[in-house]
């Protein structure tokens, strides 16, 4: 009996899809009620009626969005089931013992009270990333120096992946992700939007 087994999720209804960069200081949404002045999603494309975003990436942080009209696929991309990769730019030096923190969990705290994370993968990027340099500069070189760190993980508390880096010693100063299921950031620039037919998670 053959195998048709596909982890590509193929879109099958009029639903549209896109992937964007959402590029710092923007927040993962179209509208927001508060008075003061934010940059929504809605100023980047002009998306169709019934678009969100699939899960959030707050304020500060950049990195891939994926957006759609359907309520299930959103649904089936924000499960434990699908990874979500980030590249955090820390505070200082990383090390193994950190990263080897990282992976076994954590904790932090999360609406209150104390979490701690799920077991993740993460190791150490030992050669400087090429993302775009981000509108607002990191710090100045004479600070101390900075490093870079992969962290895989299968759930999204908030700002979880900062609280992460914080728990072990290394704040993080800048986070893109750059991972959701099989699908990459690749080469996609802050702001850029591409409408997909299909979600590889």
């Amino acid at each position: 009996m053959k195998n048709y087994f596909c982890r590509s999720i193929t879109i099958m209804s009029t639903h549209r899809h896109f992937l964007i960069y959402k590029p710092f200081g923007y927040l993962s949404q179209f509208i927001y009620n508060l008075k003061r002045n934010k940059k929504l999603l809605g100023e980047l494309h002009d998306f169709p009626e019934g678009i969100m975003a699939i899960g959030r990436l707050d304020e500060d942080s950049e990195g891939l969005l994926l957006l759609t009209t359907d309520g299930m696929m959103s649904e089936i991309v924000r499960s434990k089931k699908v990874e979500k990769e980030y590249y955090a730019q820390v505070d200082g030096l990383i090390n193994q013992d950190a990263v080897e923190m990282l992976k076994q969990g954590v904790e932090i705290g999360f609406k209150g009270t104390r979490y701690t994370t799920l077991p993740c993968e993460a190791h150490i990027v030992k050669e400087k990333p090429n993302f775009p340099e981000r509108g607002r500069k990191i710090r100045d070189e004479r600070h101390g120096p900075t490093s870079w760190v992969s962290i895989t993980v299968n759930e999204g508390k908030f700002r979880q992946v900062r609280k992460m880096t914080a728990a072990v010693g290394f704040p993080t100063l800048r986070l893109v992700r750059v991972r959701i299921g099989n699908t990459h950031l690749n080469d996609l620039q802050p702001g850029a939007v591409l409408e997909v037919n299909e979600f590889d998670v």
